[in-house]
């Protein structure tokens, strides 16, 4: 079963933590959370789940920020929540869907005891203007059977940042250096341009 709204606000301070709480964001069965000002995109041209992929950092203007298609976009949520004894989930609101904005991709799925800030993997189906602040997904609450065993991952509990993909820590380590190449973002391209056409120094 799914908890009410009202279940929410009684549960708060036990079972649930949603540290701010504002209660005009509390739903019928789910409670709204809104999008921080910084965002994460990869800078490989090819992400390779054993290694550690290197990341660039976005802030988003008080004036917004348009999310281009093709492009991942990590974010996180300004609430940290904690859930005990429930299992939380989040799914885009409505009105973020019908503007092609997906706010996780296939991951939405929660573990009772997790502590922490929600990293959203965002993607857009056309380009749309995003700002801090909005209203970005909701959370909401399953009742569990059954013993307990509380999520306690050495990876992504009691984050306090955006977190990329750390699913590299699964792989033994090889030794191997990073082959990976790097997106070439617009604000260093002009720079990377001008060293290129600099005349070389005979050695």
């Amino acid at each position: 079963m799914i908890l009410s709204g009202n279940e929410i606000r009684q549960q708060l301070g036990r079972n649930v933590v949603i540290e701010p709480f504002d209660d005009s964001r509390l739903n019928p069965n789910s409670y709204n959370l809104s999008l921080h000002d910084e965002l994460l995109v990869y800078e490989e041209v090819v992400l390779d789940m054993r290694k550690s992929n290197r990341v660039e950092r976005i802030t988003i203007p008080e004036d917004g920020l348009v999310l281009t298609p093709n492009q991942l976009y990590l974010g996180r949520t300004v609430e940290r929540t904690e859930t005990h004894n429930l299992v939380p989930m989040i799914e885009g609101r409505s009105s973020i869907g019908r503007l092609g904005l997906f706010v996780h991709v296939t991951a939405g799925f929660g573990d009772v005891g997790f502590c922490g800030y929600w990293t959203l993997e965002m993607f857009a189906v056309q380009p749309v203007k995003i700002y801090p602040g909005v209203p970005i997904c909701q959370i909401f609450f399953h009742q569990i059977h059954g013993a307990i065993t509380e999520y306690s991952s050495e990876k992504y509990q009691h984050n306090r940042d955006i977190q990329p993909s750390l699913l590299y820590r699964e792989f033994a380590s090889d030794g191997e250096a990073s082959q990976q190449l790097q997106l070439e973002f617009e604000r260093d391209a002009a720079g990377r341009a001008a060293a290129l056409a600099a005349p070389r120094v005979a050695r």
